[in-house]
């Protein structure tokens, strides 16, 4: 049974048309990345996943189930982008209550609370009340009331959005520690960090599924994406061009390389653009397998 299963889901709010007979089946695993432009219809799937909304036409289950059935009380879980906690209660409080709300009796769900709370690193703040914590921290704790009860799906929009690169890092590391046992499906504009994080990426744009792309399937592609620190790139473009195997190399933005290649032809590209860039003394910041998740998605 997939997870998510949608068929023909379309959703317009009178003349405008937000979703337009997207067709997706989703499984467990890896986490999942939504991403496309703003009103692209993001925010209108989830909703729709949620149970927020109907569907104008077409169909969408998860796990078997319509979204806001009964029977997915505890598995599904989402977390806006601009959701707020209570600033009058204090964490605890907060979550004993949202735990209590999933059927859990009052320790049991204080104790939850506080199991979530130490997911995020701060069980140590949990009697303090949200207009004590930094942005950061309020992210975190957000995240870990959408955790509550283990749930086995869980939506994030933006979940990193106006975040520093430390807390930004914690909350990847925790969607990444999590992985095993929750499928995360992240809604943001990261491309970078989506590409660290997911398999799986759909594009949306304009309510219409545009592509859908795996990132384990990007390890088979027959390409080598590189980004310089400091070299001649005209001179790079044809030096590499002159080796043996290769097929093209094209400049995709500053100091950023595509280099496609046949893998039958050279199995040591790495090795040899080594071997170029010491004779050269050109300096590199980084090779990647494939091509990035920007270059899948907007190359035509």
């Amino acid at each position: 049974m997939s997870l998510i299963t949608c068929e023909n889901l379309s959703k317009s709010y009178g003349s405008k048309q937000a979703l337009d007979s997207v067709s997706i089946s989703l499984s467990t695993g890896a986490p999942i990345a939504l991403v496309g432009p703003n009103g692209a219809g993001k925010t209108t799937l989830f909703s729709l996943l949620c149970g927020y909304l109907l569907p104008s036409s077409g169909n969408v289950t998860i796990m078997g189930e319509q979204p806001g059935s009964r029977k997915l009380l505890g598995k599904v879980s989402s977390l806006p982008q601009d959701a707020a906690l209570d600033p009058n209660l204090n964490l605890i409080t907060q979550f004993t209550l949202f735990g209590t709300l999933q059927g859990l009796s009052k320790s049991q769900a204080k104790s939850e609370g506080l199991r979530v709370l130490s997911l995020v690193g701060l069980k140590d703040v949990a009697q303090q009340k949200p207009t004590a914590l930094s942005h950061g921290m309020s992210k975190r704790a957000s995240i870990a009331q959408a955790l509550i009860g283990s749930p086995e799906l869980v939506l994030l929009d933006e979940p990193t959005a106006g975040l520093d690169p430390v807390n930004a890092k914690v909350i990847r590391e925790l969607v990444r520690s999590l992985s095993h046992e929750i499928t995360f499906v992240i809604s943001s504009h990261n491309l970078d960090e989506l590409e660290k994080l997911c398999d799986q990426v759909l594009y949306l744009d304009n309510g219409k599924l545009g592509q859908s792309v795996s990132m384990q399937e990007n390890l088979l592609d027959e390409y080598v994406t590189i980004s310089m620190q400091e070299c001649d790139n005209t001179a790079l473009i044809e030096e590499v061009e002159k080796l043996s195997g290769v097929n093209s190399v094209t400049a995709k933005q500053e100091n950023e390389f595509l280099i496609h290649y046949n893998a039958k032809q050279i199995t040591d590209l790495e090795l040899q653009l080594f071997k170029l860039f010491l004779a050269q003394g050109w300096r590199y910041k980084a090779i990647l397998k494939g091509r990035t998740l920007e270059d899948k998605l907007f190359s035509s």
